[in-house]
């Protein structure tokens, strides 16, 4: 891995790096840029975009860098959207950019976290620009503490992209690979719009389907958006 980084930073200028984790959203960033620009980038959350998307986003801001730092730049990436820069604090940096501080032997790394527009925007996308707190970024709150279901922390759901804008999830079902969690009616949402990520963001960003955890395989519960309680599938009306 090693030599694939110094590869690409020769080759490129610097080398992405994706993370996928357990209970955290998916996150990638740089490596490099720190020597030509002073910082590295780091995307956070923004499940909307699929990985080969991520790297476009990454490749095309790095290579567009230039010495202004200013958090008013914006950054149009082809059928992406629009891109602003802020500063990200030390409390996000140190634990998540851990690929960059091994490769620099350094404890902290200086990271401009790259901010989708709104038309872009999902639950996962936290504030790296203040101070990492569980109550105000509860979709990453698993970064430093400890997991607290009875399922495994790298449990995963296929849910839809209104569910992950912040849409009320109505349908819920287990099976042997995992959850389907869908605001709205499952059949009709599409392909375009499912999305696999890990169980424990939907359950931070929505303490009430904490009941979904308990499900047995191929059972599943409904509400209606406005309802915070749960029925079993079977008696869902017509």
């Amino acid at each position: 891995m090693l030599d694939l980084i110094k590869r690409n930073i020769e080759l490129h200028g610097f080398h992405v790096y994706i993370v996928v984790g357990k209970s955290l959203p998916r996150f990638a960033y740089t490596i490099g840029l720190r020597e030509s620009w002073g910082a590295e980038l780091i995307l956070a959350g923004a499940i909307y975009y699929t990985a080969d998307a991520v790297h476009r986003i990454l490749n095309t801001i790095g290579q567009r860098l230039g010495a202004d730092k200013a958090s008013d730049a914006t950054f149009v990436v082809d059928d992406l959207g629009s891109f602003r820069l802020r500063k990200a604090h030390a409390s996000w940096t140190s634990p998540l950019l851990l690929g960059a501080l091994d490769y620099y032997k350094v404890k902290e790394v200086e990271a401009y976290q790259i901010v989708p527009d709104d038309d872009h925007w999902t639950i996962d996308i936290p504030n790296l620009s203040e101070e990492w707190s569980a109550k105000r970024e509860p979709v990453w709150k698993w970064l430093h503490e400890a997991w607290e279901y009875a399922v495994a922390p790298d449990s995963t759901a296929t849910t839809n992209l209104d569910a992950l804008r912040g849409v009320r999830i109505t349908e819920v079902m287990r099976w042997d690979d995992g959850w389907e969690m869908f605001a709205g009616h499952g059949p009709d949402v599409s392909v375009e719009d499912a999305r696999v990520v890990p169980i424990a963001s939907l359950l931070a960003s929505d303490p009430s389907l904490k009941p979904a955890v308990d499900l047995k395989v191929g059972k599943g519960m409904w509400r209606e958006r406005e309802e915070n309680g749960w029925h079993p599938w079977a008696t869902r009306a017509n």
